[in-house]
C-alpha cells in the first residue's frame, strides 16, 4: 500500500516510523517532509493544498494522514475525499473546533462541556477595553484563529493584557486563568464512537519551571499516571458531549481529536481542542502504542473505531525538543548538526535541511529526542544522556521535562 504523510515536522517523522512497523518504508511518502525525514523516507516538494490534492489524484495512495492543522483549516480532507481518496483527518467545518476558538467556546458553552469562562470579542478596542474594565489577574488572552502553538498568553498584568491584545490581531478571546496541571489526551474517531489513548504532558513554555513564552511545545512525556483517575470523568463529560455536539451542530468529527485539559479542583476542564495529534505528544506515545496504527487509520475511516483494541507498552517515555537559541522569536539558521556518537534515543527531525550531505538547521524546533525506560526517570536519565551528543550552534532545550509535580 502506498501512504502519503502530509506535514514537515518531528510529528510527521514519528508517524512515518509509525507506518513502518507495518508498510514497506518504501511506500511512505512525506509532503514536503524535511531533509532528516528524507533520510529514510521520500519526501516530496508538495507544500500547497492545491498540490496535494494534484499529486494523490496522480498516484492514488491508499491512505492520506494529515499532520498540520493548517491544511485541515484550509479543507484537505475535504477535497481528498471528494477525489474518493481515504484521508485520515476532520472536514473543514469540523476543524473549525481548532481553527476558530470562537467556535470552539461557543460550542462548549452551548452544550454544558466544562472550560474556562470567557468574553470572545471580533474588535480589538472593546478588547482593550474589557481588559482595562475587568482589573483581575491573571487573565488568558487567545487569538481567535490559528498560531502554530503561540497564540495563547498569560497575561499577569493590565500591561500584559493590552500588549497581548495588539499583537494577537482583531478576533480575541479573553478567558479567565485556571488553576491546576495540565495533561493532553488524544481521542480516535469515526465520528459515532471513540477510543482514548494513554495520556501525555506536553512543556509548552519555553524555560525551565514553566516560564517564559508560549511555544509549539519544549517536550512531553508519557503516560501520566496522576491523570488516570480522571478519565472516566473526562470521556463521560467531555469527550463523549463534544463528539455528540459537532454531530448536533452539522459537522461529525472523525479522526484525531486532541484535548489539552487542566485538572482543577472542580475537575478537569478543556483549555483547548486541537484537530489533530499533537507535537510533540505524538513523539512521547506513539513509541509506547503496540498495536497497528495502519489498523487504527483504517478503523476511523470504515467506522470499525468500536472494535478496536488499544495496547500500550508498559514502559514510559520522554520526549525533549532542541531549539535553535532566540525561539519562538526570531533566531538564526544553517548551523551544523553534529551527532558525537552512537545514541539509543529516537531523533525525530523537524527544522532542518539537509546541504550536501550535511544536516544543517533551518527552523525553531529542530528535532525531537525520545528515549523509553522501565519508569520516568530511566527514561528521562536516557533521554538527556543522549541530548548531550547532539550539538548545533545554539542549541537550546528545557533541562526539566517530566520533573513537573501534577498536585492540586
Amino acid at each position: 500500500m502506498k501512504v502519503l504523510i502530509v506535514g514537515s515536522g518531528g510529528r510527521e517523522h514519528s508517524l512515518a516510523e509509525a507506518f513502518a512497523r507495518d508498510i514497506n518504508k518504501s511506500d511512505i511518502y512525506v509532503a514536503p517532509g524535511n531533509g532528516g525525514i528524507a533520510l529514510d523516507y521520500k519526501c516530496l516538494p508538495l507544500r500547497s493544498k492545491e498540490e496535494i490534492v494534484k499529486w494523490c489524484k496522480e498516484n492514488r495512495p491508499e491512505l492520506v494522514m494529515v499532520g498540520p492543522e493548517q491544511y485541515l483549516a484550509e479543507g484537505l480532507s475535504n477535497s481528498l475525499n471528494a477525489e474518493g481518496i481515504p484521508c485520515v483527518g476532520p472536514s473543514q467545518e469540523a476543524a473549525r473546533i481548532e481553527s476558530s476558538k470562537i467556535f470552539a467556546k461557543t460550542l462548549m458553552t452551548k452544550y454544558h462541556i466544562p472550560t474556562a469562562s470567557y468574553v470572545a470579542f471580533e474588535d480589538k478596542d472593546q478588547a482593550l477595553a474589557y481588559v482595562r474594565y475587568m482589573g483581575t489577574y491573571p487573565l488568558v488572552i487567545k487569538a481567535n484563529g490559528l498560531a502554530a502553538g503561540k497564540g495563547v498568553i498569560i497575561a499577569d498584568s493590565q500591561k500584559e493584557a493590552e500588549n497581548a491584545i495588539q499583537n494577537l490581531g482583531n478576533k480575541i478571546v479573553v478567558e479567565e486563568y485556571l488553576k491546576g496541571w495540565e495533561v493532553s489526551l488524544f481521542v480516535i474517531t469515526d465520528g459515532k464512537d471513540y477510543k482514548t489513548t494513554i495520556f501525555s504532558q506536553d512543556h509548552k513554555q519555553l524555560g525551565e519551571n514553566d516560564t517564559g513564552p508560549n511555544t509549539g511545545g519544549m517536550g512531553a512525556f508519557a503516560p501520566v499516571k496522576e491523570a488516570e483517575h480522571y478519565r472516566e470523568q473526562i470521556e463521560k463529560q467531555i469527550i463523549a458531549p463534544t463528539l455528540e455536539a459537532l454531530n448536533a451542530e452539522g459537522c461529525p468529527y472523525r479522526g484525531f481529536l486532541y484535548c489539552g485539559l487542566m485538572i482543577t479542583a472542580d475537575g478537569p476542564k478543556v483549555l483547548e481542542f486541537n484537530c489533530r495529534l499533537g507535537d510533540p505528544e505524538t513523539q512521547a506515545i506513539l513509541p509506547l502504542l503496540q498495536t497497528s496504527f495502519t489498523d487504527i487509520c483504517y478503523a476511523i475511516l470504515n467506522n470499525k473505531v468500536s472494535d478496536l483494541e488499544l495496547q500500550w507498552s508498559p514502559q514510559s517515555s520522554v520526549c525533549v525538543v532542541l531549539a535553535s537559541q532566540g525561539y519562538p522569536g526570531t533566531f538564526p539558521t544553517g548551523f551544523p548538526i553534529i551527532i558525537k556518537s552512537s545514541i539509543d534515543s529516537k531523533i525525530f527531525y523537524a527544522g532542518v535541511e539537509n546541504r550536501d550531505g550535511q544536516l544543517i538547521t533551518s527552523g525553531g524546533r529542530v528535532l525531537s529526542l525520545v528515549a523509553l525506560g522501565k519508569n520516568l526517570s530511566e527514561a528521562r536519565r536516557k533521554v538527556y544522556k543522549d541530548v548531550n551528543k547532539v550539538d548545533f550552534n545554539g542549541k537550546y532545550f528545557r533541562r526539566d521535562i517530566s520533573l513537573r509535580k501534577n498536585k492540586l
